[in-house]
């Protein structure tokens, strides 16, 4: 696959998650694919695997993606992951193997409130 197929798989991906449409979603995914969240420590291996354990998710989800950019066998997602209306800016690295992901690693970041030892240097975004 070149870029610009990696890409449009990612575009298909991202809206699928964004829609709950699992099947869709998890198309782009090798059956051996490996997912980690190093953050809790988990790794889960398997493309059905990985699809039942986010359907098994009882939170409503949506997914805005802010950018996307890699090229050969790696690319980064950042979007704004929202539970049941509580955003979580995240970060998803995946690689590929022969058009699909083989390893997808997740770094989630929630809300915190600005310090206030930069706020005369911070132009305020929310």
């Amino acid at each position: 696959m070149d870029d610009r197929q990696i890409r449009a798989a990612l575009d298909r991906h991202w809206s699928a998650s964004d829609a709950n449409d699992f099947e869709g979603e998890h198309r782009i995914y090798r059956d051996d694919a490996v997912l980690e969240y190093p953050q809790s420590g988990e790794r889960i291996r398997g493309r059905r695997k990985i699809e039942a354990s986010r359907a098994a998710q009882p939170n409503r989800k949506r997914f805005t993606v802010r950018r996307i950019i890699g090229a050969g066998d790696l690319w980064v997602t950042e979007y704004v992951l929202t539970y049941d209306g509580r955003p979580s800016y995240t970060v998803s690295i995946m690689e590929f193997l022969d058009g699909k992901v083989a390893r997808e690693t997740q770094y989630f970041g929630d809300p915190f409130a600005p310090g206030p030892s930069r706020a005369q240097w911070v132009e305020r975004t929310t």
